[in-house]
């Protein structure tokens, strides 16, 4: 293996994916896919529900098949390898419900090991030593005796996510990881995950609809897309190409490049606000989310204290806060 096969663990090639209906017949969802997961960096796939994102883990896990062209994992076909033996090279962490609710953390945990402990499931010295490295990288040490049942969303994400570093495969692959977390756990999630793939060089593939996070924290986006190629780089190029437009659907949703936020299509800059560059960003922004626009006549000067509203031919207004500016444009004040 070359050292540029071996810096991406995990590749594919003109690959087509989908499932068997009940006839038999191959349903077709994604084809021509190509890309590269590699050593030491944190990708975060992204695309609309109903895209194949799903259908594509399953084949990257051997649980559907290659319907053509081919996946590759360290440079063989992931068809090739036994059960047993990708265990030992992929660890996957999905949203399933979690059983074992009685089972201690750390006893779910050591169930990482499993691949690689003998038929007993006797830990070893080695499998042990691996369990706490795992605990050790996702700061869950003082949960260690804690029941699963007793832990939170964000606590469970983390041991789940050490489960699968205790499994000590060369490529991870989270589904949607900071689903129902806070803000906070999904930034924490998402930098713990990106911290591990660089300290441990491990190859880590995120499934995310969290776009301004994996902005945040990827190395590489997969873009997937109905009817369009799977697009992938540099997150920062794939913004700057305006490839990222093609997560949004429809024309009222654009990315601004700019702020690095989602947005409505109407420019801010149509509305005659002026002064406080931040609280007059955050009037344009309530006014666009809620429909609103100021008459054609009317000017606002956001200071400091306040937003005064400058009507032609009548006399000047103050409001303290933006709701009351809202109410003025609805004709309540």
């Amino acid at each position: 293996m070359t050292s540029k096969q071996a810096a991406f663990l995990l590749q594919a090639r003109n690959l087509s994916i989908g499932y068997q209906v009940k006839n038999g017949t191959p349903k077709l969802i994604a084809e021509g896919l190509n890309f590269d997961l590699k050593v030491g960096e944190l990708t975060c796939l992204l695309g609309p529900n109903g895209v194949g994102k799903s259908t594509l883990i399953k084949t990257i896990m051997g649980s559907l098949p290659v319907l053509a062209g081919e996946v590759q994992l360290k440079n063989q076909p992931i068809q090739s390898y036994r059960a047993a033996d990708l265990a030992k090279e992929l660890a996957v962490v999905l949203t399933d419900k979690i059983g074992g609710a009685q089972l201690t953390v750390e006893d779910l945990i050591g169930l990482g090991r499993t691949p690689h402990t003998n038929w007993l499931g006797k830990m070893s010295t080695e499998d042990q030593t691996k369990v706490d490295e795992a605990i050790a990288q996702t700061h869950v040490g003082y949960l260690r005796g804690s029941l699963i049942a007793e832990l939170s969303d964000g606590q469970l994400q983390k041991v789940m996510i050490a489960r699968a570093i205790a499994q000590d495969a060369g490529v991870l692959i989270l589904d949607e990881p900071t689903a129902h977390l806070d803000l906070v756990n999904r930034f924490e999630i998402m930098f713990l995950l990106r911290k591990i793939a660089q300290e441990s060089k491990k190859a880590i593939l995120v499934v995310t609809h969290d776009l301004e996070i994996a902005l945040e924290t990827a190395d590489q986006f997969w873009l997937m897309t109905c009817g369009d190629p799977l697009r992938t780089g540099l997150p920062e190029d794939l913004v700057c190409s305006g490839a990222i437009n093609q997560l949004l659907p429809g024309k009222e949703l654009f990315f601004d490049a700019a702020k690095g936020k989602v947005k409505l299509q109407s420019p801010i800059e149509e509305f005659a606000i002026h002064g406080n560059p931040v609280k007059a960003q955050w009037l344009a922004h309530a006014l666009v989310k809620n429909g609103l626009k100021l008459p054609t006549d009317v000017t606002i000067e956001a200071t400091e204290a306040d937003f005064l509203w400058k009507e032609a031919g009548k006399e000047q207004r103050g409001f303290r806060e933006i709701r009351e500016v809202l109410d003025r444009c609805r004709g309540l004040r």
